[in-house]
Protein backbone atom coordinates (compact mmCIF):
# COMPACT_ATOMS: atom_id res chain seq x y z
CA UNK A 1 0.00 0.00 0.00
CA UNK A 2 1.58 3.22 -1.00
CA UNK A 3 2.38 5.75 1.50
CA UNK A 4 0.15 8.96 1.89
CA UNK A 5 1.66 12.92 2.03
CA UNK A 6 0.97 12.83 6.09
CA UNK A 7 2.17 9.16 6.70
CA UNK A 8 5.11 10.20 4.94
CA UNK A 9 5.45 13.39 7.30
CA UNK A 10 4.47 11.04 10.25
CA UNK A 11 7.30 9.23 9.78
CA UNK A 12 9.65 11.77 9.05
CA UNK A 13 8.65 13.47 12.02
CA UNK A 14 9.33 10.64 14.49
CA UNK A 15 12.87 10.64 13.53
CA UNK A 16 13.38 13.66 14.89
CA UNK A 17 13.49 12.61 18.64
CA UNK A 18 14.20 15.78 20.59
CA UNK A 19 11.37 17.42 18.23
CA UNK A 20 9.28 14.28 19.40
CA UNK A 21 9.93 14.93 23.20
CA UNK A 22 9.23 18.64 22.61
CA UNK A 23 5.95 17.85 20.95
CA UNK A 24 4.64 15.79 24.01
CA UNK A 25 6.00 18.43 26.60
CA UNK A 26 4.23 20.98 24.65
CA UNK A 27 0.96 19.01 24.43
CA UNK A 28 1.45 18.52 28.88
CA UNK A 29 1.81 22.50 29.12
CA UNK A 30 -0.33 23.16 27.09
CA UNK A 31 -3.42 20.81 28.71
CA UNK A 32 -2.28 21.64 32.19
CA UNK A 33 -2.56 25.20 30.86
CA UNK A 34 -6.00 24.35 29.85
CA UNK A 35 -6.99 22.94 32.94
CA UNK A 36 -5.70 25.44 35.56
CA UNK A 37 -8.81 26.15 37.10
CA UNK A 38 -9.33 22.98 38.16
CA UNK A 39 -5.84 22.09 39.12
CA UNK A 40 -4.69 24.89 40.99
CA UNK A 41 -4.34 24.38 44.67
CA UNK A 42 -5.13 28.02 44.89
CA UNK A 43 -6.62 30.77 42.99
CA UNK A 44 -3.83 33.17 41.66
CA UNK A 45 -5.20 36.46 43.78
CA UNK A 46 -5.48 34.50 47.45
CA UNK A 47 -3.53 36.03 49.70
CA UNK A 48 -2.11 33.84 52.74
CA UNK A 49 -0.87 34.62 56.37
CA UNK A 50 2.72 32.80 54.67
CA UNK A 51 4.56 35.51 53.06
CA UNK A 52 8.10 34.68 50.87
CA UNK A 53 7.78 30.97 52.03
CA UNK A 54 9.79 28.47 51.17
CA UNK A 55 8.54 25.39 49.01
CA UNK A 56 6.10 23.61 51.88
CA UNK A 57 3.41 20.69 51.68
CA UNK A 58 1.13 23.88 52.08
CA UNK A 59 2.55 25.54 49.30
CA UNK A 60 4.73 23.20 46.84
CA UNK A 61 6.27 26.02 45.04
CA UNK A 62 6.93 28.46 47.47
CA UNK A 63 5.14 31.72 48.03
CA UNK A 64 5.79 35.67 47.35
CA UNK A 65 6.07 38.74 48.79
CA UNK A 66 2.52 39.03 49.65
CA UNK A 67 1.57 35.88 50.58
CA UNK A 68 0.19 34.47 47.19
CA UNK A 69 0.58 30.70 45.65
CA UNK A 70 3.43 30.36 43.48
CA UNK A 71 2.65 27.22 41.96
CA UNK A 72 -1.00 28.39 41.30
CA UNK A 73 0.54 31.77 39.58
CA UNK A 74 2.55 29.95 37.58
CA UNK A 75 0.32 27.64 36.18
CA UNK A 76 -2.09 30.79 35.51
CA UNK A 77 0.82 32.38 34.03
CA UNK A 78 1.48 30.14 31.54
CA UNK A 79 -2.04 29.91 30.64
CA UNK A 80 -1.59 33.27 29.68
CA UNK A 81 1.81 33.62 28.06
CA UNK A 82 0.81 30.51 25.76
CA UNK A 83 -2.74 32.22 24.72
CA UNK A 84 -0.58 35.77 24.22
CA UNK A 85 2.01 34.07 21.93
CA UNK A 86 -0.85 31.55 20.14
CA UNK A 87 -2.65 34.63 19.35
CA UNK A 88 -0.08 37.31 18.33
CA UNK A 89 1.45 34.06 15.95
CA UNK A 90 -2.38 33.60 14.35
CA UNK A 91 -2.60 37.87 13.69
CA UNK A 92 1.05 37.87 12.40
CA UNK A 93 0.43 34.71 10.20
CA UNK A 94 -2.41 36.28 8.76
CA UNK A 95 -1.57 39.34 8.08
CA UNK A 96 1.77 38.31 6.62
CA UNK A 97 0.16 35.55 3.93
CA UNK A 98 -2.44 37.38 2.83
CA UNK A 99 0.22 40.30 2.11
CA UNK A 100 2.71 37.75 0.79
CA UNK A 101 0.35 36.15 -1.30
CA UNK A 102 -0.89 39.57 -2.45
CA UNK A 103 2.59 40.90 -3.39
CA UNK A 104 4.17 37.35 -4.93
CA UNK A 105 0.99 36.18 -7.58
CA UNK A 106 0.29 40.21 -8.19
CA UNK A 107 3.62 41.37 -8.64
CA UNK A 108 4.24 44.73 -10.14
CA UNK A 109 3.12 48.07 -8.24
CA UNK A 110 1.07 46.32 -5.91
CA UNK A 111 4.28 43.92 -5.25
CA UNK A 112 6.84 46.78 -4.87
CA UNK A 113 4.23 48.64 -2.75
CA UNK A 114 3.91 45.98 -0.67
CA UNK A 115 7.75 45.07 -0.25
CA UNK A 116 8.93 48.38 0.66
CA UNK A 117 6.31 48.86 3.28
CA UNK A 118 7.56 45.30 4.17
CA UNK A 119 10.74 46.46 4.06
CA UNK A 120 10.22 49.64 5.72
CA UNK A 121 9.23 47.88 8.79
CA UNK A 122 11.98 45.18 9.04
CA UNK A 123 14.37 48.46 9.31
CA UNK A 124 13.29 49.77 12.72
CA UNK A 125 15.22 47.93 15.32
CA UNK A 126 12.38 45.09 16.18
CA UNK A 127 12.62 45.74 20.24
CA UNK A 128 12.66 48.77 19.96
CA UNK A 129 9.76 49.01 17.51
CA UNK A 130 7.70 47.18 20.32
CA UNK A 131 8.86 49.12 23.13
CA UNK A 132 7.99 52.33 21.60
CA UNK A 133 4.69 50.71 20.91
CA UNK A 134 4.13 49.01 24.27
CA UNK A 135 4.31 52.48 25.47
CA UNK A 136 2.16 54.30 23.41
CA UNK A 137 -0.77 52.27 23.96
CA UNK A 138 -2.35 50.95 27.21
CA UNK A 139 -0.45 48.07 28.89
CA UNK A 140 -2.65 45.18 29.65
CA UNK A 141 -2.90 41.29 27.35
CA UNK A 142 -4.86 42.35 24.64
CA UNK A 143 -2.33 45.24 23.60
CA UNK A 144 0.39 42.92 23.96
CA UNK A 145 -1.30 40.73 21.15
CA UNK A 146 -1.85 43.26 18.68
CA UNK A 147 1.27 44.92 19.00
CA UNK A 148 3.27 41.22 18.31
CA UNK A 149 1.05 40.50 15.64
CA UNK A 150 1.16 43.56 13.78
CA UNK A 151 5.51 44.05 14.18
CA UNK A 152 6.14 40.13 13.47
CA UNK A 153 4.42 39.72 10.11
CA UNK A 154 7.20 40.90 8.20
CA UNK A 155 9.21 37.70 8.00
CA UNK A 156 6.01 35.95 6.97
CA UNK A 157 5.10 37.95 4.38
CA UNK A 158 8.54 37.52 2.42
CA UNK A 159 8.55 33.99 3.23
CA UNK A 160 5.24 33.62 1.52
CA UNK A 161 5.98 35.67 -1.49
CA UNK A 162 9.04 34.04 -1.89
CA UNK A 163 6.93 30.62 -1.87
CA UNK A 164 4.29 32.52 -5.02
CA UNK A 165 6.73 33.32 -6.72
CA UNK A 166 7.99 29.64 -6.99
CA UNK A 167 4.36 28.39 -7.30
CA UNK A 168 3.14 30.00 -9.67
CA UNK A 169 5.31 28.91 -12.18
CA UNK A 170 4.59 25.65 -12.07
CA UNK A 171 1.83 23.74 -14.29
CA UNK A 172 -1.28 23.64 -12.50
CA UNK A 173 -1.28 27.46 -11.58
CA UNK A 174 -0.76 28.12 -15.31
CA UNK A 175 -3.67 25.77 -15.93
CA UNK A 176 -5.88 27.25 -13.43
CA UNK A 177 -5.18 30.81 -15.04
CA UNK A 178 -5.29 29.61 -18.64
CA UNK A 179 -9.06 28.37 -17.64
CA UNK A 180 -9.73 31.78 -16.50
CA UNK A 181 -10.47 30.70 -12.78
CA UNK A 182 -10.34 33.74 -10.58
CA UNK A 183 -7.03 35.36 -9.08
CA UNK A 184 -8.39 34.51 -5.42
CA UNK A 185 -9.36 30.62 -5.94
CA UNK A 186 -6.09 30.33 -7.59
CA UNK A 187 -4.38 32.10 -4.54
CA UNK A 188 -6.20 30.28 -2.13
CA UNK A 189 -7.04 26.66 -3.84
CA UNK A 190 -3.88 26.02 -5.93
CA UNK A 191 -1.03 28.36 -4.11
CA UNK A 192 -1.74 28.95 -0.61
CA UNK A 193 -1.75 24.71 0.07
CA UNK A 194 1.52 24.46 -1.45
CA UNK A 195 2.91 27.11 0.48
CA UNK A 196 1.33 26.21 3.42
CA UNK A 197 4.17 23.88 4.98
CA UNK A 198 6.82 26.69 4.97
CA UNK A 199 4.06 29.26 6.40
CA UNK A 200 3.47 26.55 9.61
CA UNK A 201 7.25 25.76 10.28
CA UNK A 202 7.69 29.54 10.27
CA UNK A 203 4.54 30.41 12.78
CA UNK A 204 6.15 28.04 15.51
CA UNK A 205 9.51 30.29 15.44
CA UNK A 206 7.28 33.20 15.66
CA UNK A 207 5.48 31.99 18.63
CA UNK A 208 8.28 30.77 20.46
CA UNK A 209 9.65 34.88 20.00
CA UNK A 210 6.13 35.86 20.77
CA UNK A 211 6.39 34.11 23.99
CA UNK A 212 9.67 35.92 24.83
CA UNK A 213 8.62 38.98 23.76
CA UNK A 214 5.84 38.60 26.38
CA UNK A 215 8.03 37.53 29.11
CA UNK A 216 10.31 40.52 28.61
CA UNK A 217 7.84 43.25 28.07
CA UNK A 218 5.95 42.02 31.16
CA UNK A 219 8.69 41.72 33.34
CA UNK A 220 9.35 45.53 32.37
CA UNK A 221 5.85 46.37 33.61
CA UNK A 222 4.62 47.14 29.96
CA UNK A 223 2.85 43.69 28.95
CA UNK A 224 0.22 42.27 31.00
CA UNK A 225 0.12 44.08 34.54
CA UNK A 226 -0.22 42.78 37.99
CA UNK A 227 -2.22 41.32 39.85
CA UNK A 228 -3.21 39.03 36.79
CA UNK A 229 -0.14 36.43 36.79
CA UNK A 230 2.00 36.16 33.78
CA UNK A 231 5.02 34.04 33.16
CA UNK A 232 6.82 37.53 32.75
CA UNK A 233 5.88 39.66 35.62
CA UNK A 234 6.44 36.71 37.83
CA UNK A 235 10.03 37.27 37.04
CA UNK A 236 9.18 40.99 38.30
CA UNK A 237 10.00 40.29 41.53
CA UNK A 238 13.12 39.13 41.50
CA UNK A 239 15.12 42.62 40.39
CA UNK A 240 16.49 42.45 43.78
CA UNK A 241 19.89 40.71 44.29
CA UNK A 242 18.08 39.65 48.06
CA UNK A 243 15.12 37.46 45.87
CA UNK A 244 17.95 35.98 43.71
CA UNK A 245 20.06 34.63 46.04
CA UNK A 246 17.75 34.20 48.97
CA UNK A 247 14.60 33.76 47.68
CA UNK A 248 14.98 31.65 44.16
CA UNK A 249 11.92 29.73 44.48
CA UNK A 250 10.14 33.01 43.32
CA UNK A 251 11.75 33.18 39.79
CA UNK A 252 13.47 29.84 39.08
CA UNK A 253 10.20 28.29 38.14
CA UNK A 254 8.21 30.72 35.66
CA UNK A 255 12.24 31.09 34.15
CA UNK A 256 12.36 27.22 33.80
CA UNK A 257 8.68 27.34 31.93
CA UNK A 258 9.76 30.06 29.93
CA UNK A 259 12.92 28.21 28.95
CA UNK A 260 11.20 24.78 28.34
CA UNK A 261 8.67 25.83 26.06
CA UNK A 262 10.85 28.34 24.36
CA UNK A 263 13.26 26.00 23.32
CA UNK A 264 10.53 23.19 22.81
CA UNK A 265 8.65 25.16 20.46
CA UNK A 266 11.69 25.86 18.38
CA UNK A 267 12.24 22.24 18.64
CA UNK A 268 8.80 21.00 17.19
CA UNK A 269 9.94 23.43 14.34
CA UNK A 270 12.87 22.10 13.51
CA UNK A 271 10.95 18.47 13.55
CA UNK A 272 8.33 19.76 11.57
CA UNK A 273 10.30 21.58 8.80
CA UNK A 274 12.63 18.00 8.31
CA UNK A 275 8.70 16.36 7.80
CA UNK A 276 7.52 18.65 5.69
CA UNK A 277 10.70 18.56 3.25
CA UNK A 278 10.07 16.38 0.40
CA UNK A 279 13.62 15.65 -0.70
CA UNK A 280 14.14 14.20 2.79
CA UNK A 281 15.72 11.24 3.15
CA UNK A 282 15.49 8.76 6.00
Amino acid sequence: MQETYLQSVIRRFRYHRAGVISFWIVVVLVVLALLTPWIAPYDPLYISMEFSAPPSSAHLLGTDQIGRDILSRVLYGMRISLFVGFAATILSTLIGTVLGLVSGYFGGIVDMCIMRFTDMVMSFPYILLVLVASVIFEPGMWSIILILGFVDWPGVARLVRGSVLSIKEQDYVKSSQIAGMPGWYILFSDILPNAAANILVFATSVMAISILDEAALSFLGMGVQPPTASLGNLLNGAESITVLTSMPWLWVSPGVVIIVLVVCVNFVGDALRDALDPTAVH
